[in-house]
């Protein structure tokens, strides 16, 4: 299938690097026929050097999702570029080190605070920063990483996977009644940056694989990437609330 999101205008949030899925979502997006906006945090040369190497150069705006000014002027900055939005991917996470590989029940609060703002909440900032972007149609898509399991090493992120997804379930039903969509896209595990700063969880990756029905590759971030793509689309019409697994099957499975 071609052109499955021809004319359509996305935002996406969590470009790192070209090996980050959201670049590569970014990617397929405009192979399929999408304008894109990226947005970067942090050092902002790297992210605009990364969008370089897209099919076609993507314009980056600054988003820190804990910065009032920055979520408050979102919209204005991205109608510099495109006149509306019909989607939007929120692929952000963070959490301290003391949050993720170590010793769960000694994090502190002031840490745990910043993985679930950064994480969960951020979805609801995101949202309702583009919701003057949005119409009826449009589909708002976070990253999610299964979290109705403890896996190990994960610890606080975890956690704030958990209130991503009953953030997500809240946003769907605030937003149904305009005509908007809010899902999870559930990965499996892809090598990235992201991935890489999580002490243990290379473990993951390595049996990953053995343990998919369908097999799993984790340099291959194109199935997550189409998935992902799938869901902006006008395919999915009816389907809010929901978690899209992309994991080879795991996620089916009892051990």
């Amino acid at each position: 299938m071609s052109g499955l999101l021809e004319g359509k205008r996305l935002l996406i949030t969590g470009v790192i690097t070209d090996a980050s899925i959201a670049f590569h979502a970014a990617r397929v997006a405009q192979e399929q026929g999408a304008e894109v906006v990226l947005t970067g945090f942090g050092r902002m040369s790297l992210v605009q050097r990364i969008a370089s190497r897209l099919p076609k150069p993507a314009p980056v705006i600054e988003l820190d999702v804990t910065n009032g000014e920055h979520l408050d002027g979102l919209a204005d900055k991205v109608r510099e570029h495109v006149d509306g939005l019909d989607g939007v991917l929120h692929s952000i996470g963070f959490a301290p080190p003391s949050c993720l590989g170590a010793d769960f029940l000694a994090a502190p609060w002031e840490d745990v605070s910043t993985a679930l703002e950064v994480s969960a909440y951020s979805l609801k900032s995101l949202s309702t920063a583009t919701l003057p972007l949005l119409s009826a149609g449009s589909s708002i898509v976070g990253m999610d990483f299964d979290a109705r399991v403890a896996w190990p090493a994960y610890d606080w992120m975890g956690v704030a996977k958990a209130a991503l997804e009953s953030t997500s379930r809240y946003l769907s039903r605030e937003l149904g009644p305009k005509g908007i969509r809010v899902n999870l896209v559930s990965a499996g595990p892809v090598r990235t940056m992201a991935a890489k700063s999580i002490p243990g969880f290379s473990d993951l990756e390595e049996s990953w694989g053995d343990r998919a029905p369908l097999g799993w590759d984790v340099n291959d971030p194109e199935p997550v990437a189409k998935s992902i793509c799938a869901v902006l689309s006008d395919w999915l019409p009816k389907t809010t609330g929901s978690m899209i697994m992309v994991d080879g099957g795991v996620h089916a499975l009892g051990v």
